[in-house]
């Protein structure tokens, strides 16, 4: 099986090169290219193709939002994890939906770092939370089969309006029933789902097969302060 190539962007050369000395280590990965300088990551990435890019996110958010935007349209098949010192779990999920499929500390050990690569590189979502057991848990058929048939159709499609940042009481507009109603089924899917609160609601929803991306937002404009906490 040939090594996964990853592309790495760090604004520190000293990582650069501490990174470069890691993947030399490792046979079933490979550091095909890299930059200190943002502004070259599209560029590089789309000549290279690489399955992963990991990406520094001292930048800021924006311009590593912007970076995302740029990657999906040159470089589609390249799959993104942001590598981070500080980030909370909305800033997570926004980057999820901007393209997103990991979400990595930098504080953790190098193990860490290369099965964050392995599993996006094999196509599952990493993401880092308070609460979340197995963070490089793959979305699939066995977990689809698992989780899926504990809802019903109406705890769907409330966990997909979730998923588009909807508040409740717009939740309720959109299925015409009430907030009470809304607050209830939401009770009943954390329940089934195991989440503890919105985000890990929308991390379970990825698992299932429900797009994070920007895709399923057309109808609604998302705003991550929606996701919250709990059910209200």
């Amino acid at each position: 099986m040939k090594p996964i190539p990853v592309f790495a962007f760090d604004a520190q050369p000293i990582v650069i090169e501490g990174l470069k000395a890691a993947f030399q280590a490792c046979e079933d990965l490979r550091l095909a290219g890299f930059t200190c300088e943002i502004r070259n990551v599209a560029e590089q990435v789309a000549a290279l193709g690489p399955a992963v890019v990991l990406i520094d996110a001292s930048p800021g958010t924006g311009a590593i939002h912007d970076l995302l935007q740029h990657l999906r349209i040159a470089a589609p098949e390249s799959q993104c994890v942001l590598w981070v010192t500080q980030w909370s779990e909305a800033e997570s999920f926004r980057a999820l939906q901007g393209g997103a499929r990991g979400v990595l500390k930098k504080a953790l050990p190098v193990s860490d770092l290369f099965d964050c690569v392995r599993a996006v590189g094999r196509g599952g979502i990493w993401i880092e939370t308070s609460s979340a057991a197995d963070p490089a848990a793959l979305p699939g058929e066995e977990t689809q089969s698992r989780l899926a048939p504990r809802l019903t159709a109406r705890e769907r499609e409330i966990m997909e309006l979730i998923c588009r940042g909807m508040k409740n009481k717009e939740i309720g507009a959109a299925l015409k029933i009430a907030t009470g109603t809304v607050k209830v089924h939401l009770m009943h899917i954390f329940e089934k789902t195991g989440a503890r609160d919105r985000f890990d609601l929308a991390i379970s929803a990825h698992k299932m097969g429900q797009p994070l991306g920007p895709g399923k937002l057309s109808l609604v404009h998302p705003d991550i302060a929606n996701l919250g906490t709990g059910i209200m």
